[in-house]
């Protein structure tokens, strides 16, 4: 949860927000007042959204995944580079490429390009190159250095999307909601609160009002990291634990119960194994005796030709006879 206090925002001067005729009607339910033609931010409503925002990155974090942070403006540069550098977290602090999440392919093989020349380095590839080759090899790796250095790690697409005003990264917000990823961002009293998830009222103009806003960002994700490594090694002392703990009387004779089933199956199988080939044997002799009989049988039975020429001798004794008594008429 967000520990950050009333008064830590108010000298942080997290309550200012833009003129009166920049303001979008859409940020009406977090504004507390209008004074000089400025209207002032309601801090209470900022304190809640902001433990809000806290609790849901924490979980996101704490399932391992990433968010990724843009903030491309002057002030929030130098801030947030050195602060998600810290917690491993990927970000964009240049310019926002397009179609850097939709097409994310094209993005994976810019930075491939960049990691294939780093390895031409070590490998010895690079000394074959002339030196015009390699003066334009050098200046290729530095521009996809400064646009996807930060995001060289992140093999996919991001769990969440951490902005720094919004109107300027609309780009990114656009690409985040057609890829419905949830985005946390900084609103103004210029912005549309709408377009975002998680939306915290605060000021994004000021580096000391980003530095707190982002500080009780990064310190959510850090503790959510922290769970989860404690909860993974919690995991493992407890499979270690069940493996070494003692068992109890009862336990133990159930294991043996088991053990004797084993073993009764096994005996079982054996006495198969040893007695089937001999039942295999007798049956090959049943087999064997029954297809000798057949073709003893077989052989004892007359052949055709020798059936046929008695069938023709039958006939001719019966047909002769009758010839010699017409022949004597």
């Amino acid at each position: 949860m967000s520990k950050v206090n009333f008064e830590t925002l108010l000298e942080a001067g997290v309550h200012f927000g833009h003129l009166k005729r920049k303001w979008n009607p859409a940020m009406a339910p977090y504004i507390f007042d209008e004074k000089k033609g400025i209207h002032i931010i309601d801090l209470n409503k900022t304190i809640a959204q902001l433990d809000h925002a806290s609790a849901a990155i924490k979980q996101i974090a704490k399932s391992g995944k990433k968010v990724l942070f843009v903030a491309t403006k002057k002030q929030a540069k130098d801030i947030v580079s050195e602060r998600v550098a810290a917690i491993n977290m990927p970000f964009v602090t240049e310019r926002w490429s397009g179609g850097m999440l939709t097409n994310f392919q094209t993005t994976r093989k810019s930075i491939r390009k960049m990691t294939n020349i780093d390895k031409m380095k070590t490998d010895g590839t690079w000394t074959t190159l002339n030196k015009r080759e390699r003066l334009f090899k050098d200046r290729q790796r530095d521009k996809l250095q400064k646009n996807f250095g930060s995001i060289a790690d992140m093999t996919r697409q991001p769990a969440a999307l951490f902005i720094v005003d919004i109107l300027k990264e609309h780009i990114a917000v656009a690409e985040a909601r057609k890829l419905n990823i949830p985005i946390f961002a900084m609103v103004d009293t210029n912005s549309n609160p709408k377009m975002i998830d998680f939306p915290i009222p605060a000021n994004d103009d000021a580096s000391k009002s980003i530095t707190i806003i982002l500080d009780a960002i990064c310190e959510a994700i850090r503790e959510g990291l922290e769970d989860r490594k404690t909860s993974k090694d919690d995991s493992d002392s407890d499979g270690e634990a069940k493996e070494k703990a003692p068992r109890s009387p009862r336990a133990k004779a159930e294991a043996k119960a088991v053990a004797a089933e084993e073993a009764v199956v096994a005996a079982a199988e054996e006495t198969v194994v040893t007695e089937t080939p001999e039942a295999v044997v007798e049956e090959v002799k049943v087999v064997v005796e029954e297809v000798a009989k057949e073709t003893q049988a077989l052989a004892e039975v007359p052949a055709v030709e020798e059936v046929v020429e008695e069938v023709k001798a039958e006939t001719t004794s019966d047909v002769t006879p009758d010839a010699t008594e017409e022949e004597k008429a």
